[in-house]
């Protein structure tokens, strides 16, 4: 198959397509053979029907129609795939040529996903600099008061409440004298600042002590479900005001609340724990930070349609997320003080930053020769087995039938070569000169 490829347009190109005659002729008899077995003609058996006959009886035109039907899109797929272009619209396709005994000929414009090239010197030896992995002591300090949080016992107070302070207060909530039990708590113990039933109550309580009798009118939130936007009155009575103790930071303590003798070696478990997660955050910060400063060194236009696309499905995605939350998207929004012009905005400009980082990154797989294995595939569904539930044959049968293989290959492949760029950067870490960053995923055992 000959196919020669002109840009016409800013991402829409035109590709000629040139099918040999043996080849085309061959697709041909199949589209006769598929007539001859749909008609019934007296005096042949079903799908025996020669071509003179299903010409005279049927038509030449309607073989040509499924012809066409059957076969263009495989030579336009076809001519696709050995061009490596990526449509992202339907093809506009025009038969030049239909003749026995001549090459097939026809032309597809169509709208494609843009490529950029990218040089070793673009995006090897990149110079970052990364938060140091090293745990501070205010750091430790503040895991181990979080820690005495979780061991804290309540005593009560003369003094007022306070911010943090638990009060053990009778709550009754009603609408013209009728009780509201969805709102009303007898007996409730509530820590001053966590907002259980409204706000108002916990700014009421503070300065309050035992005894004090408190009234005032609130609207009831969301998650009271039918109630919710009510205004209701709140009558509670203050019976205790109670403020946490926390246990001394000593050996006891760690005894308590550890399996280790000594507060040293519960900080140094702490200060381990903590690097190890502080060195997979610093991972994940270095990859987002050479990633973008390859992209903020190429001129990548994208064409409207694709950010348009990207921007519906991230825009979709938040749909179904706050549909999953028991919610809707609006609420969310007005919740944080957005409205959906701002979240729009907000969902192009991360589509715009996504999609440049998978052409370069797809610039850098080509480059470099990335290719996907079949391990590669194996221990992605592997992980979506696992991370689902499932068996891995399903996931991958899965996979299959929603033709999603392609796309999870697209994602290894983007994946090595962001990892790529990891291992060739130069790292430059708080107080430490420029390291090589390690590849995590080989182990010291893997290296000799």
């Amino acid at each position: 198959m000959q196919i020669t490829v002109e840009e016409t347009d800013k991402h829409v190109v035109r590709l000629t397509v040139e099918v040999p005659p043996e080849e085309f002729e061959r697709d041909l008899d199949r589209a006769y053979r598929k007539v001859a077995g749909q008609v019934k003609i007296p005096g042949f058996r079903k799908g025996k029907v020669p071509k003179k006959i299903i010409d005279a009886r049927v038509g030449r035109e309607h073989v040509l129609e499924e012809f066409i039907k059957d076969s263009l899109p495989a030579y336009y797929v076809r001519a696709l795939h050995e061009q490596e272009l990526a449509p992202i619209a339907d093809p506009e396709i025009d038969l030049d040529r239909l003749e026995d005994g001549q090459p097939l000929r026809f032309t597809a414009t169509v709208e494609v996903r843009p490529r950029l090239t990218l040089a070793p010197e673009q995006y090897r030896g990149l110079e970052v600099e990364a938060p140091s992995t090293e745990p501070r002591e205010l750091e430790i300090d503040e895991y181990v008061d979080h820690l005495r949080e979780r061991f804290a016992e309540l005593e009560v107070v003369s003094r007022p409440a306070q911010k943090g302070d638990y009060v053990l207060a009778d709550v009754r909530a009603s609408v013209h004298g009728q009780e509201v039990p969805e709102a009303s708590r007898i007996g409730f113990l509530t820590e001053v600042g966590s907002e259980e039933i409204v706000p108002e109550l916990d700014r009421e309580l503070e300065g309050k002590r035992k005894g004090d009798i408190l009234k005032f009118n609130a609207t009831l939130p969301e998650r009271f479900g039918e109630k919710s936007g009510t205004e209701v009155t709140f009558q509670v009575l203050v019976k205790e005001v109670k403020s946490k103790k926390l246990p001394a930071a000593d050996d006891e303590f760690a005894r308590t609340a550890s399996e280790f003798d000594t507060l040293e070696e519960l900080r140094e478990d702490v200060r381990s724990k903590l690097r190890t997660l502080k060195e997979a955050e610093s991972h994940a910060i270095i990859r987002d930070l050479l990633l973008n400063k390859v992209i903020e060194e190429v001129d990548a236009e994208l064409p409207e349609r694709m950010v348009d696309e990207e921007t519906d499905r991230r825009v979709e995605s938040a749909n179904e997320r706050a549909e999953q939350a028991g919610t809707t998207l609006e609420a969310v929004l007005e919740s944080q003080g957005w409205d959906e012009l701002r979240f729009r905005s907000d969902a192009r400009a991360h589509a715009v930053r996504g999609l440049k980082a998978d052409l370069v990154l797809e610039a850098v797989a080509r480059q470099e020769g990335i290719q996907v294995t079949a391990e590669d595939l194996d221990r992605e569904i592997r992980g979506l087995a696992e991370a689902t539930g499932r068996d891995p044959k399903e996931v991958r049968r899965i996979l299959e039938r929603s033709r999603q293989v392609t796309s999870l290959a697209g994602d290894i492949i983007r994946s090595k070569a962001l990892d790529l760029l990891v291992e060739s950067a130069e790292v430059m870490r708080e107080g430490a000169p420029a390291t090589q960053e390690p590849d995590p995923s080989v182990s010291q055992e893997d290296k000799t």
